[in-house]
């Protein structure tokens, strides 16, 4: 069996959060490792936990401080996690800001969620077959 995509998910909608949990955790071998509505909570569970994390889900305007803060912390301290953006705003000009700090795609919440739930996928398949090339 495959070790479910580690994924830690920044957004202050309690709602849009629990949901986008309910549905990626239901359609994909992927384990929600923790949440923060905002930047201080994300950055601390960056510096002060351990714990595996393959994909961070990004929403840029929080309760308080910013998914930009966010983004460029995990640049330094969370290198090896995917990151990706799930935005309201996913404006030409978020995107490149988003991509400067290190989001590999930017999805927009009212029309990409079907684009996140493919990328997610993407990323499985590429641990599973890199699992079964360092098997071989």
């Amino acid at each position: 069996m495959d070790t479910p995509l580690a994924t830690y998910i920044v957004e202050d909608n309690p709602l849009i959060r629990d949901n986008l949990i309910a549905t990626l955790e239901e359609l994909l071998p992927l384990h929600v490792v923790g949440t923060a509505d905002d930047e201080a909570v994300a950055l601390a569970w960056m510096s002060g936990c351990d714990e595996r994390c393959d994909l961070m889900i990004v929403d840029i305007f929080l309760k308080r401080g910013s998914g930009l803060g966010v983004l460029d912390a995990a640049q330094r301290l969370r290198p090896s996690s995917h990151r990706v953006v799930l935005s309201n705003y996913a404006t030409p000009d978020v995107r490149r800001r988003c991509e400067a700090l290190g989001a590999e795609r930017v999805f927009d919440k009212s029309q990409d969620i079907e684009a996140l739930i493919d990328y997610c996928h993407r990323l499985v398949d590429e641990r599973r077959d890199a699992g079964a090339q360092a098997r071989a």
